[in-house]
């Protein structure tokens, strides 16, 4: 599969609105990106721009946790509680912090997905708040 076509596809797919649905489909949409974007063949396990930017030492992080903070502005939009959005930040900032360590840092994005915590957290808040969103998946 072309994968800057998929990034083309996902692109013109994404709602601009601001009604909870379109955020809801934007935040998933950002999540797969950074999380899960491509697959490893040897060991078949989803990565996404987040661990392949942490391999640039400290810009790539740094760009990266730009993005989540993405996640954590569309939250705040939405009217989430200030715990909601402290731990949405500390997810974003702990992710970039282990980021930044040589070596280690890149295992560990491998294992430690803020932006993964974060969605989840900005999905239970849409499924409580605003129910006509949820996707019932198969």
């Amino acid at each position: 599969m072309n994968t800057s076509g998929a990034a083309y596809r996902m692109k013109a797919n994404l709602p601009l609105g601001t009604d909870a649905l379109s955020v809801r489909r934007r935040v998933e949409a950002i999540e797969k990106l950074l999380e899960n974007t491509f697959r490893i063949p040897v060991i078949n396990r989803p990565v996404g721009l987040d661990a392949i930017g942490g391999l640039i030492p400290i810009a790539g992080d740094l760009v990266t946790g730009l993005m989540g903070l993405y996640l954590i502005w569309e939250a705040r939009n939405l009217g989430m509680s200030k715990w909601q959005l402290a731990r949405m930040s500390a997810n974003v900032g702990f992710d970039t912090l282990l980021g930044m360590i040589p070596l280690a840092g890149n295992v560990l994005d491998f294992l430690y997905r803020s932006n993964t915590r974060n969605l989840r957290i900005i999905q239970r808040h849409l499924d409580a708040h605003h129910p006509s969103t949820r996707i019932i998946e198969g």
